[in-house]
């Protein structure tokens, strides 16, 4: 008999993962702080819980896909918490993108209980969430992994084996410093380019033709041009892993000027109120400073 599958968190990432894990033959129970988030799983026939307890209670496997460290904490150890609910042997797939520190406690937290634990934060932004295309980055022992492949192959691949458990929230971390730095540093060539009388679209056709082309600068250079900010993935969750991964780094001895400069942008970007539009506002933050206005918007 197929296990059931309980998913916490029913973002704009969850709520796509989940439909995914269904559409695989997945048995689903879901819970979600907001209850609204839960409605169109209810009206298609899904269990709606009532607590992550419950979902703990009911699921041989539980997906948590939430905001950061404090939210992750409270679904593990709040009232009514996945901790109140856990049976021996339920799986725990940790995929939110958290410090190494939180998933290194989760996983302590879940086994004390007699849970099993998979580090599995994915990487990507809401379209491949829908396309089940995410890069799963899995952390855990062999066999565990083996037994959870087919639920994180319905939502992503590649699946990508980091090691033990912690070293897919390290991957998740590296792969989203990366991906603030560039995009942090392509708002800024933007908005120097602009300065000097450049047109956009010259400006990516030459991005796109060199060294520097990157499927990022051309999605989000059009997204730019045309004012399109909606959320695939909001400024303040970028700043908030560039602020886990300078703290990971200060841990660890290692400089990273260029991020910790990143991270400052994301943070002023944000304090001008474009934290839940998409990463590509923060080219607003260079616009209102210098007083200019990339593309055609107004």
């Amino acid at each position: 008999m197929t296990q059931t599958v309980g998913v916490i968190g029913l973002g704009a990432m969850g709520a796509p993962m989940a439909e995914n894990v269904s559409a695989a033959g997945y048995p689903l129970i879901v819970y979600n702080r907001t209850s609204e988030r839960t409605e169109p799983f209810a009206d298609a026939g899904h269990d709606v819980a009532d607590s992550p307890a419950e979902v703990a209670e009911r699921a041989g496997i539980v997906i948590v896909m939430v905001t950061d460290d404090e939210a992750l904490e409270a679904v593990l150890e709040g009232d009514d918490g996945v901790l109140d609910g856990i049976t021996d042997g339920t799986i725990f797939l940790q995929m939110s993108t958290v410090t190494p520190a939180a998933t290194a406690a989760a996983a302590e937290a879940v086994q004390d209980a007699g849970g099993r634990y998979v580090d599995a934060p994915v990487s990507g932004t809401v379209g491949p969430a829908e396309d089940g295309t995410l890069t799963v980055l899995a952390a855990g022992p062999d066999d565990l992994l083996d037994e959870v492949d087919r639920i994180l192959s319905a939502i992503g691949e590649p699946i990508v084996d980091c090691g033990a458990v912690g070293d897919g929230t390290r991957m998740k971390l590296f792969v989203n410093l990366l991906l603030g730095d560039m995009m942090s540093a392509f708002a800024e060539a933007l908005a120097f380019g602009t300065a000097q009388g450049l047109d956009d679209d010259d400006m990516l056709t030459v991005v796109e033709a060199g060294a520097v082309d990157s499927p990022l600068f051309s999605i989000k250079g059009e997204n730019i041009a045309a004012g399109d900010f909606e959320p695939r993935f909001p400024i303040d969750l970028q700043f908030k892993d560039l602020r886990y991964a300078v703290e990971a780094a200060n841990e660890a001895g290692v400089p990273l000027p260029q991020t910790a400069a990143a991270r400052e942008t994301f943070s002023a970007a944000s304090g001008m109120g474009h934290g839940e539009e998409d990463m590509a506002a923060v080219v607003k933050f260079f616009e209102r400073v210098a007083g200019l206005s990339i593309g055609e918007r107004e």
